[in-house]
């Protein structure tokens, strides 16, 4: 018979204390959600839980400073949910995935536009402007 993998991480001998803690962490979080407020929910992140204290990760500093102001009513909302919570720690741990910018994009120059540009740079003195203008006709993309 054939033994899955969730039942060799569940054994003492492998990793048992390391998915019986992942457990908790999952359980302390749906907690989590249920007693911290909607808005500072979102912006933070239940991280660990060790010997009674809970820590918690905030996005930035002023959500770490609300956090802490909320730390006891946090801390009596675990104890009454029936875990054994002393205390709460709130570190300021900016997200590992940030949102990521979008590539630019390249909007190529009209036959029109071109045209303007390179009448304008013609008529300037060699200045820096003239040699932006220049250096912009000939990185932009042009459509035909």
């Amino acid at each position: 018979m054939q033994n899955s993998l969730e039942h060799y991480l569940d054994v003492a001998e492998g990793s048992g204390r390391l998915m019986a803690h992942a457990r908790l962490l999952m359980k302390l979080a749906q907690l989590y959600r249920g007693i911290a407020p909607p808005h500072l929910y979102q912006a933070s992140t239940l991280a660990n839980y060790k010997t009674g204290i809970v820590i918690i990760h905030a996005h930035s500093g002023a959500i770490a400073a609300k956090l802490r102001q909320l730390a006891p009513r946090i801390a009596d909302g675990f104890s009454r949910k029936g875990i054994e919570c002393t205390g709460v720690e709130i570190k300021v741990q900016a997200p590992e995935n940030p949102k990521q910018t979008p590539t630019p994009r390249h909007n190529p120059l009209t036959r029109d536009a071109c045209h303007s540009l390179e009448h304008l740079r013609d008529t300037l003195p060699a200045d820096t402007l003239r040699h932006a203008i220049d250096t912009l006709l000939k990185r932009s993309a042009k459509t035909e």
